[in-house]
């Protein structure tokens, strides 16, 4: 017996494709609106206004109103500040020890 398809179950389809095309869509852009970043660096609206408003965020503003971003200054700022691994901070330790590089 074949299930009954509802207008409901078709409409959430649709709504889940729009969303999988979007984030395809994004995913190849270098440069980014502030939506498209919200949803990227996967921050509320809010919280990415403060960043950008603080000087947080890598940020651009060629007309003085709409925020512009690059991909790969995002990904440069999400990966500042690395936190090493137990075994990475062991052999640090060695290497400085040893007076080998820092």
């Amino acid at each position: 017996m074949l299930s009954a398809i509802t207008l409901e179950s078709v409409h959430q389809e649709i709504i889940d494709l729009k969303t999988i095309l979007s984030k395809v869509f994004t995913a190849t852009k270098e440069t980014l609106d502030f939506e498209e970043t919200a949803s990227y660096i996967n921050t509320s609206k809010s919280y990415l206004y403060k960043l950008t408003s603080q000087g947080l965020i890598p940020h651009y503003k060629p007309n003085g109103k709409k925020l512009y971003f690059k991909r790969s200054e995002l990904d440069e700022w999400a990966l500042k500040n690395k936190a090493f691994s137990a075994d990475e901070l062991e052999q640090k330790a060695a290497n400085h020890i040893a007076g080998g590089s820092k």
